[in-house]
């Protein structure tokens, strides 16, 4: 195996992770991968609810190590940061007893169903009048919020809904705290919203998930990896209630994802075939190479009441999923990264390839508004 001083100079990279709940202790596998693989500068994350929990943290680790550190010393920071903030994430809650069924295909106990039966009919502070929220905790006790803000390597994109307005907001570095981490992960039927300079905030998903623009716009690195938990594409079409419910939640935290996507990858598709003098965004756009990492293919067959499951056996696994796509995607695909794109968001996404969006408007000022 290479060590670090005989890999080659790494390649930046830009990442924008979705959210899932417990099923973001994949990405968590595959940020461990990365670090790992010492292949890679990153620069912007961009991420929503779980997603937003593994940037922040991620971060946390590449800042928590003295100023000049090797890369590998930070790297391996980072990888100690993401597990100790899972491993706590597991034992926060007794969750041996809303959890049965195999670790590869957890089912919810008769008590668990009975408390999601609950969040239906029952608002948040009728349901939690306490208030108590065991991920504040989490944050509080492995994230130095503060060194984040001074000290964090990487540009951070945390999305969040403006629960009055239903808008995005992004938060940036200096703005980073335990309540922008709250916010980006709260679902409003389990939790009231988060207070941010005196707006409510709900789940990022519900606006972004994840925001890929402010990677286009911000950062600086040339290839962005999209790490996706929840493909929007399905074979089968619902029929049950309790499944078109769920499918109606999924569209909807899927909407903006796809539709920033198609916009991205037709705004991509413009540039390289200017109609006008190429100005800088063109040329941003032209230099831009995506690739993926989708968690389909291992957690296709889960129910979406699992993301609600951050029982201890079952993040592993999920860790060691995401492990092992990764290490597949570095040995066949990573290596194109700083050379080629390994994947087109519009052949991917699109139902058709347009040259303007359903509502008249041109994918360059979808991304520019």
């Amino acid at each position: 195996m290479l060590g670090w001083n005989a890999l080659p100079r790494p390649r930046p990279l830009s990442l924008a992770l979705q959210g899932g709940g417990a099923h973001g202790a994949y990405t968590w596998g595959v940020l461990d991968a990365l670090l790992e693989s010492g292949r890679f500068d990153f620069d912007g994350i961009s991420g929503t609810s779980a997603g937003a929990m593994n940037a922040i943290v991620m971060a946390h680790g590449l800042a928590s190590v003295a100023a000049g550190a090797s890369r590998p010393r930070a790297a391996e920071a980072a990888r100690e940061a993401l597990a100790s903030f899972w491993e706590a994430l597991a034992t926060q809650l007794p969750f041996d007893w809303l959890t049965g069924g195999d670790v590869s295909n957890p089912t919810l106990s008769p008590a668990a169903r009975i408390l999601m039966q609950w969040s239906q009919v029952l608002a948040p502070h009728q349901l939690n009048p306490l208030q108590l929220n065991p991920l504040r905790d989490v944050l509080e006790r492995h994230v130095d919020f503060e060194r984040l803000r001074r000290d964090s390597p990487v540009r951070l994109f945390i999305a969040a809904t403006q629960a009055n307005t239903g808008r995005l907001r992004l938060f940036r570095n200096a703005e980073m705290s335990v309540d922008v981490a709250l916010a980006s992960a709260c679902l409003p039927t389990l939790h009231p919203a988060v207070l941010i300079d005196g707006e409510p905030y709900w789940d990022g998903g519900y606006s972004a998930n994840p925001a890929l623009f402010p990677l286009v716009q911000h950062a600086r690195a040339p290839d962005l990896l999209i790490v996706l938990l929840s493909n929007p594409q399905h074979t089968a079409t619902p029929t049950s209630v309790a499944d078109i419910r769920l499918r109606a939640l999924e569209i909807g935290f899927n909407a903006a994802f796809l539709r920033e996507a198609v916009a991205l990858g037709e705004a991509c598709a413009q540039a390289r075939h200017p109609t006008f003098v190429i100005g800088a965004q063109e040329r941003r756009l032209v230099r831009l190479r995506f690739h993926l990492i989708d968690a389909s293919d291992a957690l296709g067959h889960l129910s979406a009441h699992t993301r609600m499951l951050p029982h201890r056996p079952f993040l592993q696994w999920l860790f060691e999923q995401g492990r092992a796509r990764t290490r597949a995607w570095l040995a066949h695909e990573g290596c194109r990264v700083g050379q080629l794109g390994t994947v087109d968001l519009q052949a991917l996404f699109a139902c058709r390839s347009p040259a303007t969006l359903d509502d008249g408007r041109r994918a360059d000022e979808l991304l520019a508004g």
